[in-house]
C-alpha cells in the first residue's frame, strides 16, 4: 500500500499516515510559471496499492486539476489500483439542475475523476447520498457520526440535550445521530431566498430548557447556523452549539460565528483549517485521521468499511 497527498491538505495527510504507521510515498506537486499543474510521483508505485489523498476544497480547481493529474501519473506509473480519498467531495452541492439551463456539476466532476483512472472513490458525509450513484466505480461514502457522537458523550449530559437538524433536507443525518445517543430531535423550518442567504421560519418541537445541538454536512457562510441558534434561544433553548463535517467558512463566516450566540461550533479536518479558523474562541476541530486511516486499511485488506459505522 502507499499513500500520496496533493496540496489541499498536508496536516490531515500526515495524520493518517502516522495512524497507518507508514511514510507518504515521496510526490512532487509543483506550479509552472503560469500556474500550470505539475506532478511527480518520486518512488516506484508499480503494482502497487495507491491511495490519493486530497480534498477538493478552496481553491477547489486548483485541488480537483492536483487530484485529475497525480491520478493519471499513477497510471502512467502502473499502480495495480488506485483510490480517490477525498475527505471533502467539492461540487457535491450541485447535484440536481436547480433551473433551467444549470449544470449538474457534481456529475461532471464525477466522470472526470472516473476518465481520469481512478479504481475507486473513499468520501466523507457527501451533501447528498445519491452522487455515489454518478460513480461508475466502487464509492464508499464514510460517516463522521460515530466521532461526533465520542464527542458530544464526552462534553454533553446526554438527558438534557436535543438533536436538531437545521433545515428540512438534513432530517435524516440528524435523526441518525440523534437515534445514536438516545436525544429527541427538533427541526428548523427556513426558507432560503438567494444561495449563501437564509431565513429561519419556524422551530418545529419542544426545545425549551434542553441544549440544543445543530448537525449538519456543511457550514458555509454560516447565515443557516446562526439564525437557527437564534431561533432555538428565542423558543427557550438553554445552550445551543453545532457539530459540522465539513467546515467551508467562506468569506466573514469565522467573524458571524464568533460573533453569535452559539456557544461552539466544532468542526472535522476535512477541510484545512484556516488561522481564522484556528484562533476563534468558539470553533473547535475535530480529527477524522483516525476514521479514514481504519477506512484505508480496510480497503487495502479487503476488509468490511460500512462495519465501521454497525
Amino acid at each position: 500500500m502507499k499513500l500520496v497527498a496533493g496540496n489541499s491538505n498536508r496536516p490531515l495527510a500526515d495524520a493518517i499516515a502516522a495512524y497507518l504507521n507508514m511514510p507518504m510515498t515521496k510526490c512532487s506537486v509543483r506550479r509552472f510559471a503560469d500556474m500550470e499543474i505539475f506532478v511527480e510521483i518520486q518512488e516506484n508505485v508499480r503494482g502497487e496499492d495507491v491511495f490519493v489523498l486530497q480534498s477538493t476544497s478552496y481553491p477547489a480547481n486548483d485541488h480537483l486539476m492536483e487530484l485529475l493529474i497525480m491520478i493519471d501519473a499513477l497510471r502512467r506509473a502502473s499502480a495495480r489500483r488506485i483510490t480517490a480519498v477525498m475527505p471533502y467531495y467539492g461540487y457535491a452541492r450541485q447535484d440536481r439542475k436547480v433551473g433551467s439551463r444549470s449544470p449538474i456539476s457534481a456529475k461532471l466532476v464525477a466522470n472526470l475523476i472516473c476518465q481520469a483512472g481512478v479504481d475507486r472513490v473513499l468520501t466523507l458525509d457527501l451533501h447528498a447520498g445519491q452522487i455515489q450513484g454518478f460513480f461508475d466505480i466502487p464509492t464508499d461514502n464514510l460517516y463522521a457520526a460515530p466521532e461526533m457522537v465520542k464527542d458530544i458523550k464526552k462534553n454533553y449530559e446526554l438527558d438534557k440535550v436535543m438533536v436538531v437538524s437545521p433545515d428540512v433536507g438534513g432530517v435524516v443525518r440528524a435523526r441518525g445521530l440523534a437515534k445514536r445517543i438516545g436525544a429527541p430531535l427538533a427541526i428548523i423550518d427556513k426558507r432560503r431566498e438567494r444561495a449563501g442567504d437564509s431565513e429561519v421560519m419556524n422551530v418545529i418541537g419542544e426545545v425549551e430548557d434542553f441544549s440544543c445541538i445543530l448537525v449538519d454536512d456543511i457550514v458555509d457562510s454560516g447565515g443557516t447556523l446562526c439564525n437557527a441558534a437564534e431561533a432555538l434561544l428565542e423558543n427557550g433553548a438553554s445552550d445551543v452549539s453545532a457539530y459540522i463535517t465539513h467546515g467551508v467558512l467562506s468569506g466573514g463566516a469565522v467573524a458571524r460565528i464568533t460573533a453569535s450566540s452559539m456557544s461552539n461550533l466544532v468542526i472535522t479536518d476535512s477541510i484545512l483549517p484556516t488561522e481564522a479558523v484556528r484562533v476563534a474562541q468558539n470553533v473547535r476541530v475535530m480529527s477524522v485521521s483516525p476514521l479514514l486511516g481504519e477506512a484505508i486499511a480496510r480497503t487495502s485488506g479487503e476488509e468490511s468499511v460500512s462495519s465501521l459505522f454497525d
